[in-house]
C-alpha cells in the first residue's frame, strides 16, 4: 500500500472512529487498516490516533494531519481527473467557509443543495468568526463580509449588508424610540463583546464611533438578538442575522438614517486557470442563490 492510500484509509478510520468499520468501507481487513495508519505514524514519527478498546481517537497531531490528508487527496483527485480528460465533471472534496451565522442561515442551505446536484462532489463546511487562509487551510471557496484585503484571490460580489440597530416592537412601546445616535445613551444597550469595545459608528460627520455602554454584553450574536427580540432592549448586528425576526415583525429597524454604508458581500476563491470544475460551479451556483435572495440584499 503506498502513501496516498494509507492517507485515504487514515481519512476513513478518523472518520468513522472505528478501524473495523473504515475497513469494511474500503473493502479491507482490520489488520490490514491498522498497519496502514502504524505505517504513516512511522513515517512521520507522531502518534495520529489514541486507541481504546471501540473507538479511536484524533491526537492533536492527527487532527493537523487529518486537515493535510483531505486536501492531498483532494489534490491527487483532481489532478487524475485532469489527466483522464474528466476535469469539466465536479467532482472531489468541496470545502466552503463562511462566517457561522452566515454559513448556518445561508449557505448551508446552498451547499447541500449543490451536492444534491452533483453526487460525486463531497462537501465540507467550516463556519467560523475569523479569516481563514484559504490555501494554508485546504479551503476551496469562502464568504467575505466587509472590505477585501488585497490577498490575491478572485473575488464576485454578490451582495451588501447593512448595520443596523434594531428593537422589538414592546421595548419600542414602552421606551419610545431613540431619533439620533446621541439619544442611545438614555436606552438599556445590548451589545456584542467585540463591537462594543468599538463604538457604533453611524452615518454623519467625521464618521464619529458612538461610545456603548452596554447594560448587557453577549459574546455571540445569537444571545444578544434573542434578548432584542424578548424586550430587554436594542442592538446592532448585521442586517442578515435579524433578517427573518424583521420579516415576521419580531423586531424593528430603527436610526435607519444614521446606518453607515453598507458592507459588501463576496464569494472568494484562489484564482487561477487551473481551478476544478467543482470550484468554478460552486461559485457559480452560490452567487446566483445570495444575489437573488431577498432576505440578504
Amino acid at each position: 500500500m503506498d502513501r496516498f492510500q494509507a492517507m485515504g484509509v487514515f481519512v476513513k478510520v478518523a472518520e468513522s472512529g472505528n478501524f473495523a468499520h473504515a475497513a469494511r468501507r474500503l473493502s479491507l481487513s482490520p489488520a490490514a487498516a491498522t498497519r496502514a495508519v502504524a505505517s504513516l505514524e512511522a513515517a512521520i514519527g507522531a502518534r495520529l490516533l489514541t486507541r481504546t478498546t471501540r473507538r479511536v481517537k484524533l491526537t492533536d497531531v492527527g487532527e493537523r494531519y487529518l486537515d493535510d490528508c483531505r486536501r492531498i487527496l483532494s489534490d491527487l483527485a483532481e489532478a487524475e481527473a485532469g489527466a483522464a480528460g474528466s476535469h469539466a465533471r465536479p467532482t472531489g472534496l468541496l470545502t466552503v467557509t463562511a462566517p457561522v451565522m452566515f454559513g448556518r442561515i445561508y449557505m448551508l442551505p446552498i451547499l447541500t443543495n449543490y451536492l444534491s446536484r452533483y453526487p460525486a462532489v463531497d462537501g465540507r463546511a467550516l463556519f467560523l468568526d475569523r479569516m481563514v487562509n484559504l490555501v494554508d487551510e485546504g479551503v476551496d471557496v469562502a464568504v467575505r463580509i466587509g472590505p477585501l484585503a488585497d490577498s490575491g484571490l478572485a473575488a464576485v460580489r454578490c451582495g451588501t449588508v447593512r448595520r443596523v440597530v434594531c428593537a422589538s416592537p414592546g421595548y419600542v412601546a414602552a421606551y419610545g424610540v431613540p431619533k439620533t445616535p446621541g439619544d442611545l445613551a438614555r436606552h438599556r444597550l445590548i451589545a456584542i463583546t467585540h463591537d462594543g469595545a468599538a463604538g457604533w459608528r453611524f452615518k454623519g460627520d467625521r464618521r464619529k464611533a458612538v461610545t456603548v455602554k452596554p447594560r448587557l454584553a453577549c459574546n455571540v450574536n445569537e444571545a444578544a438578538i434573542s434578548a432584542a427580540i424578548d424586550g430587554w432592549g436594542l442592538t446592532r448586528v448585521l442586517s442578515y442575522q435579524v433578517a427573518e425576526a424583521i420579516r415576521d415583525g419580531r423586531l424593528t429597524v430603527i436610526l435607519t438614517p444614521f446606518e453607515p454604508e453598507p458592507l459588501p458581500i463576496h464569494v472568494v476563491h484562489v484564482e487561477g486557470p487551473g481551478a476544478a470544475a467543482k470550484v468554478r460551479s460552486f461559485v457559480d451556483f452560490a452567487v446566483d442563490q445570495i444575489r437573488t435572495n431577498a432576505l440578504i440584499n
